[in-house]
């Protein structure tokens, strides 16, 4: 039995990984906090400034060792972890390597550039735990601007390496900003901060307004659990249409071996045409009929675009 799948049968995973960051004082943390059954890992102390109808079983992270202790215990009540935030995370990583190794580190507390190597693989261990857990997984973070010429870049604060390290393993970035007197979040990058979208989002999502001036709570806080929610269904759509796609080129392999000379050829090109294709499956078709004829020594008539026998194609 071959270990190589069909695109069918691949094990597609059905959780999501995503960095919310953004301009200070609109609510990352509430947000991040909106995704379905979260349990929050709280590096920044941020949890106090969440309302109280919003926050959740929270670890107030004291040291990195706790994350290590907190992560054994039984969480399968909970479907994504929270991280507020990965630049804070990362500070408690670094605190970690340097007192279990103080080779790693340099006289003003920093870490060396092999710690920073440690960091790094200690970073993506890190992912990969959380992934065979099967949680879904949130970052929050703070952003940073950055000048290109004339031009002002926003991207997220996350030490070193470490941003393109997590960034290539998210299906999500999303960027919050106010606009107007709106909050909104962006998955699409521009030239001006980035992004990423890999969950067929609008490019620009409008927050809604779950808190009144007053403090009062207007409504729940569920917008990445929709968002999650269409992800799954987006994900079991394209799953079925994997299956009907192979299923329909098989049709058409069993359509193709049917010809043997010009009428069974024209036949089954018209039949092909009758079919509800599926991505490129009409091009397959076509490619496939052609080579068959071309087998038989068929030629295609290109006034009548219909198949003739070579001995026919000459006389005409």
């Amino acid at each position: 039995m071959s270990l190589f799948k069909q695109p069918s049968e691949l094990e597609v995973s059905t959780t999501i990984k995503a960095l919310i960051y953004g301009q200070p004082g609109l609510g990352k943390s509430t947000l991040g906090l909106s995704t379905p059954s979260p349990v929050l890992l709280d590096f920044d102390g941020g949890v106090k400034r969440v309302n109280g109808a919003f926050q959740c079983l929270t670890l107030q992270v004291k040291n990195w060792d706790m994350v290590i202790e907190a992560l054994q215990e039984d969480l399968s009540p909970f479907k994504t972890i929270v991280i507020d935030t990965a630049g804070k995370m990362l500070d408690f990583m670094s605190v970690y390597i340097i007192k279990n190794d103080p080779k790693m580190g340099q006289r003003d507390g920093s870490l060396s550039l092999k710690g920073y190597g440690v960091r790094k693989t200690m970073f993506i261990n890190f992912l990969s735990q959380c992934s065979m857990m099967g949680k879904n997984l949130i970052f929050v973070a703070h952003e940073r601007e950055e000048k290109d010429g004339e031009n002002r870049i926003v991207r997220p604060e996350i030490g070193g390496s470490s941003a393109g390290d997590l960034i290539k393993e998210l299906d999500l970035v999303g960027y919050m900003q106010a606009i107007g007197s709106e909050r909104t979040i962006s998955w699409s990058p521009t030239e001006k901060f980035y992004a990423k979208n890999t969950c067929n989002l609008p490019p620009m999502q409008k927050i809604p307004i779950i808190i009144d001036a007053s403090g009062n709570v207007t409504g729940q806080n569920i917008f990445l659990s929709s968002i999650f929610d269409s992800y799954q269904t987006y994900l079991k759509k394209q799953a079925d249409i994997s299956n009907d796609y192979e299923a329909l080129i098989d049709v058409v392999k069993e359509n193709v071996e049917l010809i043997v000379d010009a009428d069974t050829a024209n036949g089954v090109t018209e039949n092909m045409g009758k079919l509800q294709h599926i991505w490129d499956s009409k091009l397959k078709a076509g490619l496939m009929i052609r080579d068959k004829c071309n087998s038989l020594g068929l030629k295609l008539n290109k006034l009548t675009k219909k198949y003739e026998s070579a001995d026919a194609a000459a006389t005409a």
